[in-house]
């Protein structure tokens, strides 16, 4: 429960309390301590959930005998009547983000918003740029030194109080007493209005499965021993509860969520790798319910800091592994996310997005990612779009983002080209509207028109057939179907094959390996045409190291076959695991043989087949062996 009186003392100890004469003499009732504020003030309230509700309350019930106030906070979750029409001559609200309770207001232009990265808010404070007559806020009861808490609302409260003109706290036994850099002295604060009542709080939000496949993809990039911060929402929601089988994560953010406390549950986060403040969960505020608060409550588990601290990017990159996840609206086929505006209605914020995702870059190991559905939720309309909304603001630039995620894959876009990332992006959109990406990219010459495409764009990847192997020597590989964006990968296996090592036909016979080509071969349906590769290293210096393509006679059912593996991964059992992967793949499809070609002097791949486990046959056939491996089809396929 969080703490409702001062922290006890030794028996036999009295307390040294000079502060009470002060507390004291500066208690009273809400009507009175806000006869402070006059007609013009710049008026602070306090953030989200740790909204003082009494004093605000009281301020609307003040504010028809003042005129001309400009009320100022993050968001409200609380119901405010500051942006209704009759107190249009009496205040206006500013907000730093727009939320429901005001998302109506600044469209109609009843209340304004102020485009900022979360950060970067208190040196306005600071310096001056706006300054604050009065700050409303809400604290702890003060403990025996005299000191009350922000408790789950620290970010720019901090800043306000330590800066405004004049400070009035409600103090409510209900707030925790969180630890780290969250505290007010008694001294400090000019007006003390004592009123208990519940801390507002914020459902979970229910996740869908289009959060829960987003939340999977992003599972795959997040290294155990990272360290975390994710945004707020569905998506966020299902990316935290998709980490449960990580190790030793940290979190380093502004925000908690009621989200986070399931993987803390887990044992998944304990902070043991952090190499900033280990072992310690660092926030600035709670947006969550009451479980959360309790948590959090005087746990030395959670330290809080101001945004100042927690937002600074050279700060979050001194967490190594840093991995910063934010929502967007929309993604173009440059990269550039809009994330806080539809068109030229503002939706939400700039909030801490750009801070996190750059101190994420800035992060040795750091990931800076950016989830969001493929589609609207009517279905209507891509957010994978050629350009943004006309009005659409650019909240992370091109340069800005290493991963873009939907439900559909990832898109890896850090040091990609315009045309590399387009292909990337076409093939995590939503298939209903990748055949009008490409022909669209290809009108803004992202792609070449001469691009052989489109048959793989339009279709489901097939996720299911990813597989990672260990082989000897500890040897890590990714086995996945080929992409469009695997162009230049391809080519750079290829090349890098002695040629005394090319044992397959397709390889056999090219000296060169143009555009058009590899992209005829990479332009597959995962039925007729098959490429699977065999990929080692990260995401972001992944290398292919193997391959394995078949081509599928429909009339006869049979597969012609062709494969390679790097002579340096050879004698390591990858050409077996791959082929047997590619074979169980034919069967699903009703396939019922693979024939290969084998050219004399490389006679050696015949083992790869034999330890297939299947029937194999071979001929010599004008200078040339053929490898026949005869199969049943999947019972699955069977019964179809």
């Amino acid at each position: 429960m969080p703490s409702s009186s001062p922290v006890s003392s030794p028996v036999g100890h009295q307390p040294m309390r000079p502060w009470i004469a002060d507390y004291a003499s500066r208690k009273t009732i809400a009507r009175k301590a806000l006869q402070s504020i006059r007609r013009g003030d710049r008026v602070f309230i306090g953030s989200g959930c740790g909204e003082p509700q009494h004093l605000t309350q009281a301020l609307e019930e003040l504010v028809p005998s003042l005129a001309d106030l400009e009320i100022l906070h993050i968001l409200s979750v609380g119901k405010t009547r500051f942006t209704e029409a009759g107190f249009a001559d009496k205040c206006r609200l500013k907000s730093f983000f727009v939320a429901s309770s005001s998302r109506e207001a600044v469209a109609e232009g009843r209340a304004d918003y102020t485009p900022i990265n979360l950060g970067d808010i208190p040196g306005l404070f600071r310096s001056g740029a706006l300054p604050l007559d009065v700050a409303l806020i809400q604290v702890s009861p003060p403990d025996d030194h005299g000191y009350c808490s922000y408790g789950i609302a620290v970010d720019i409260v901090k800043s306000a109080a330590e800066t405004a003109r004049h400070v009035i706290a409600q103090v409510n036994p209900q707030m925790p007493r969180t630890l780290g850099d969250s505290f007010i002295h008694v001294r400090d604060v000019d007006a003390f209005v004592e009123h208990e009542e519940a801390i507002l709080e914020v459902g979970r939000p229910l996740m869908n499965p289009i959060a829960e496949a987003i939340g999977s993809h992003v599972a795959k990039v997040v290294e155990d021993g990272s360290t975390i911060r994710v945004g707020v929402g569905s998506i966020s929601t299902a990316v935290l509860y998709a980490l449960e089988e990580k190790k030793e994560l940290g979190v380093h953010a502004d925000m908690l969520t009621d989200a986070y406390l399931h993987l803390i549950k887990k044992g998944v986060i304990t902070g043991a790798r952090k190499s900033l403040h280990p072992g310690r969960i660092v926030a600035s505020f709670c947006l969550g319910s009451k479980q959360l608060y309790d948590f959090a409550d005087n746990n030395p588990l959670v330290a809080f800091y101001p945004t100042e601290y927690t937002n600074n990017y050279q700060v979050v990159s001194g967490n190594e592994k840093m991995v910063s996840i934010n929502s967007a609206l929309e993604v173009d086929l440059t990269g550039q996310v809009c994330s806080d505006s539809l068109g030229y209605e503002i939706y939400s914020g700039v909030g801490g997005a750009t801070d996190f995702l750059r101190g994420a870059r800035h992060s040795k190991g750091g990931k800076a990612i950016i989830v969001l559905p493929s589609a609207t939720l009517d279905g209507k309309k891509s957010r994978i779009v050629p350009d943004l909304t006309e009005g659409g603001g650019v909240v992370t630039t091109r340069g800005g983002v290493h991963y873009v995620i939907t439900e559909y894959g990832i898109a890896h876009l850090h040091g990609k080209s315009i045309r590399e990332r387009a292909l990337a992006l076409i093939g995590i959109a939503h298939p209903d509207f990748r055949e009008s990406l490409m022909h669209a990219a290809q009108d803004l010459n992202y792609i070449r028109k001469d691009f052989a495409h489109v048959g793989t764009s339009r279709l489901l990847y097939p996720q299911q057939w990813e597989l990672t192997q260990i082989f000897a020597d500890d040897t890590k590989v990714l086995f996945r179907p080929s992409k469009l964006t695997d162009e230049r990968a391809l080519k750079e296996f290829f090349y890098s094959l002695p040629r005394d090592e090319s044992y397959v036909r397709f390889l056999s016979t090219m000296k060169v390996f143009p555009h058009y080509d590899i992209q005829k071969l990479l332009d597959i349906d995962y039925y007729r045409k098959m490429n699977m590769v065999g990929i080692v290293g990260e995401m972001d210096a992944e290398r292919i190291i193997a391959i394995a393509h078949y081509v599928l006679d429909e009339e006869s059912m049979i597969a012609e076959l062709d494969f390679a593996v790097h002579p340096t991964y050879a004698r390591k059992g990858i050409a077996t695991f791959l082929i047997h992967h590619l074979t169980e793949i034919a069967r699903q499809h009703c396939i019922r043989m693979l024939k290969a070609y084998i050219s004399p002097g490389n006679e050696k791949v015949f083992g790869v087949f034999q330890k297939l486990g299947y029937l194999v046959e071979s001929s010599l056939i004008n200078g040339v062996h053929e490898i026949r491996v005869h199969f049943e089809p999947a019972q699955a396929c069977l019964t179809d």
